[in-house]
């Protein structure tokens, strides 16, 4: 079942249990009150029929029909019947209406009056003192207005039903179709991405609320899709031409070496330029291995609590190992007390990889000079800031730091392949955070990175 289809189903089903109670509280509640007032009319025809019958001094019984059938309109099948009794013994003299129940005639007797109703009859009975002696007055009749009233009152109770079902239904499909419109926006322009569009991305027109979280969780997926898709196209693509030149200049030593017979002298200066593509195809393999190299298995990234400033000390360590001469500095000052503050939920490897690269580009783009690393949060955010003051990059090329392999013309004769900042870009997009580059050429390079703590509503 289509999910409108279903929305509108439930939603009609309930309006018309709804409707269906109203409806039938509504009729109910009509046939109690015309029941009570033709009771109450019975009750004073059967009062004024005593009065004319015991009474016969004050007024005349002929005067007394004559008044009720010009006046008081006499009641469908009206029937009154006037027993003499004896209230001490709550016995009934004589011959009387033995089709009416025991206990209607015992709650005259205790109450002095009481009703009832047999089919279609109303029957109203009294208890009546007159100096003559007691007397039980029983006037009945049926109630063809109020029944016709009732009639006409269902049917029109039916009539709405039905229209207000039918509406409602018009009205709950209408709803359904808006409701699940942007659902199926979302549905079709997710159907469209391929291969050849990874990059698109749901719009922000969704709001903040489900649909908006929604298209955020799309989004954060299609982040992830990209970086993996794109690592593995990177490493295709990209890895034949990079590792072409080393390769190629290794074959062609060889080649050199095994064409003749040669002095030891240029056999070992063959082979230390066959040590160095060496070397440099191993740098360039061990690179794009990080390229490749994520936290993605069978069950999707492994996301965990990290203490940024920890990641950061243990970054350090690496550095220090790998560049022993490097002065960075930290200043962690602005540290809140609490630890929640800088404490973020991702993968510690892939966020070591990011923060690892741009911190390592600081010192090599700078020739080890100083590099300065702070770290502040506020409610919501972790903020990183790494400055350097290196070579710059040119701002003409700024909008092309990101592409994978991309390398600014100043920086040419600095040993590496362009794919470390690039991937910390993704990684920290893909951890719902923010890096913007700030340069300027011969003063330095300012990164600025902004990651959602664990307790932002923007996690992963």
């Amino acid at each position: 079942m289509k999910l409108r289809t279903k929305i509108s189903s439930i939603f009609i089903g309930l309006t018309s249990l709804f409707l269906s109670v109203i409806f039938i509280l509504i009729y109910f509640v009509s046939k109690g009150d015309t029941e009570s007032e033709f009771y109450l009319r019975l009750s004073k025809r059967a009062t004024i029929a005593a009065q004319a019958y015991l009474d016969a001094n004050e007024l005349n019984i002929d005067i007394y029909n004559d008044i009720r059938i010009r006046h008081l309109m006499t009641l469908p099948n009206e029937k009154e019947i006037i027993y003499p009794v004896d209230t001490e013994r709550k016995l009934v003299l004589g011959e009387f209406d033995k089709s009416l129940p025991a206990r209607f005639y015992e709650k005259i007797f205790n109450e002095e009056y009481a009703e009832l109703k047999i089919d279609d009859y109303y029957y109203v009975g009294l208890l009546y003192y007159d100096n003559e002696g007691d007397f039980i007055v029983v006037l009945s009749a049926t109630d063809l207005y109020g029944s016709g009233k009732l009639d006409n009152l269902r049917n029109t109770l039916l009539v709405a039903f039905v229209i207000s079902i039918l509406f409602i239904f018009i009205l709950g499909r209408i709803y359904a179709t808006q409701a699940l419109s942007p659902i199926s926006k979302i549905n079709n322009e997710v159907n469209s991405i391929r291969a050849e569009n990874l990059s698109f991305r749901l719009g922000t027109e969704y709001g903040k609320g489900e649909l908006g979280k929604l298209a955020k969780t799309f989004n954060n997926m299609l982040d992830r899709l990209q970086i993996s898709f794109d690592l593995q196209s990177n490493f295709i693509n990209n890895a034949s031409h990079e590792l072409r030149n080393p390769l190629t200049a290794i074959l062609g030593q060889t080649e050199i070496a095994l064409n003749k017979e040669r002095r030891i002298e240029e056999y070992r200066s063959i082979l230390k330029n066959i040590e160095f593509e060496a070397s440099r195809l191993d740098y360039l393999v061990n690179g794009l291995l990080k390229l490749a190299k994520t936290d993605f298995d069978s069950k999707g990234i492994v996301i965990e609590p990290i203490r940024l400033d920890e990641l950061i000390l243990d970054i350090k360590q690496t550095i220090d190992a790998s560049i022993p001469n490097n002065k960075i500095e930290f200043d962690f000052e602005e540290l809140p007390t609490s630890e929640d503050a800088i404490t973020l939920l991702g993968s510690e490897s892939l966020l070591k990889v990011a923060i690892g690269n741009i911190i390592e580009n600081a010192c090599k783009f700078s020739d080890n000079k100083k590099v300065s690393i702070k770290l502040f949060s506020d409610n919501d955010f972790i903020f990183l800031t790494v400055k350097d003051e290196g070579v710059g990059i040119p701002e003409s090329e700024l909008k092309n730091i990101y592409e994978t392999f991309f390398r600014a013309t100043n920086v040419r004769g600095i040993e590496g392949f362009g794919f470390g900042l690039p991937l910390a870009y993704r990684i920290i997009k893909m951890h719902s955070g923010e890096i913007r580059v700030f340069s300027q050429i011969d003063k330095g390079t300012l990164v600025k990175i902004k990651l959602p703590n664990k307790n932002s509503t923007q996690n992963l």
